[in-house]
């Protein structure tokens, strides 16, 4: 096996959620229930604190970690548990950028967040952030991550805990299935899974003799990332460009929009998009010491001070709150 580990940066974690997306709600519930407890997810009574089935409680779990949200508590004994994070506390919290995820930016930064390292959905990862295809098949979905698993050094997934993970992808960003005999989805089931808005994926009929008739395909939107504030775009953009070049004062955008797991391929961005949000956002406000500027053969985002620290502002400026969630305490 070569050095090359395609899914370097996620952890081995396939169908952990049991085929649950993350529902409405459920982010900001777990969130106030590890501050009131943080041992609550272990609880025998968890579903009824919870306000879940008992087959959600560890989907609900998962998905709060996942995100980046929560993590484990530091502090044994009875404290043991949950916590919550930075992006957590910044987000979610009492008063938190956007705790009801109203803002239409909310749920791109938290697709954003689901496949930062340590990404805990190596799934999503694969589909979204490494592959760059546009339709596939569930077989070849599952077939692309089990290649990419073994060759990062991991053993291959099964095929029925990939079959989950694809499962709840399509639940979460799939359109909403409408009934047989209905002209529209049920408004509930519409409202249930918030990441449906996002439009980055539909389910079609496979193209070409070589399918089964009947054989579905997942097509990737590529054009969905038009939709994404330029804030989350100079946010996610600044954070790859502080992980993927540390200590550089620049970084080409083409390294912006096609690296893997790059804000091009995470949240689906084209050329265009994500040089017209960048020098918005350095046009908005010269203090930041951000530019995009020709440098050789492509233009590239500068920056006079560390990205992280450029993200936070960017951030904290499009929600109109004191700080990023970089800085919180």
């Amino acid at each position: 096996m070569s050095d090359h580990r395609p899914l370097e940066g996620c952890l081995p974690s396939f169908g952990r959620h049991r085929t649950y997306p993350p529902r409405a709600g459920w982010l900001l519930k777990a969130h106030q229930a590890v501050l009131e407890d943080p041992q609550v997810f272990a609880r025998p009574d968890a579903p009824v604190t919870l306000g879940v089935g008992s087959s959600m409680v560890p989907a609900l779990r998962f998905w709060s970690r996942a995100f980046g949200l929560t993590t484990d508590s530091p502090i044994g004994g009875p404290r043991a548990g949950l916590q919550p994070t930075r992006h957590g506390h910044w987000l979610l919290g009492e008063d938190g950028a956007d705790p009801y995820l109203e803002d239409p930016g909310s749920l791109w930064l938290l697709h954003w967040w689901l496949l930062q390292p340590p990404c805990q959905v190596p799934t999503w990862f694969q589909l979204f952030a490494l592959a760059g295809l546009s339709r596939m098949t569930r077989d070849e979905a599952r077939a692309g991550v089990q290649r990419d698993a073994v060759d990062s050094g991991w053993t291959a997934p099964s095929d029925s805990a990939l079959t989950r993970d694809i499962t709840a992808i399509v639940s979460m960003y799939g359109p909403t299935p409408v009934p047989q005999g209905h002209e529209h989805a049920p408004v509930e089931e519409q409202l249930s899974n918030p990441f449906r808005a996002l439009n980055v994926l539909r389910v079609e009929e496979a193209r070409g003799r070589h399918h089964r008739p009947g054989t579905q395909e997942l097509v990737i939107n590529r054009n969905a990332g038009r939709t994404v504030p330029a804030a989350v775009i100079g946010y996610a953009c600044l954070t790859f460009a502080d992980r993927a070049a540390p200590g550089a004062r620049s970084i080409a955008l083409g390294r912006l929009r096609t690296d893997p797991g790059s804000p091009g391929r995470v949240l689906l961005l084209d050329s265009r998009t994500v040089q017209r949000a960048l020098t918005q956002i350095a046009e908005s406000d010269p203090g930041l010491g951000l530019a995009v500027v020709d440098s050789g053969d492509e233009p590239a985002l500068t920056f006079r001070t560390r990205p992280n620290v450029l993200a936070d502002q960017v951030l904290a400026a499009h929600y109109q709150v004191g700080r990023g969630p970089g800085s919180y305490c």
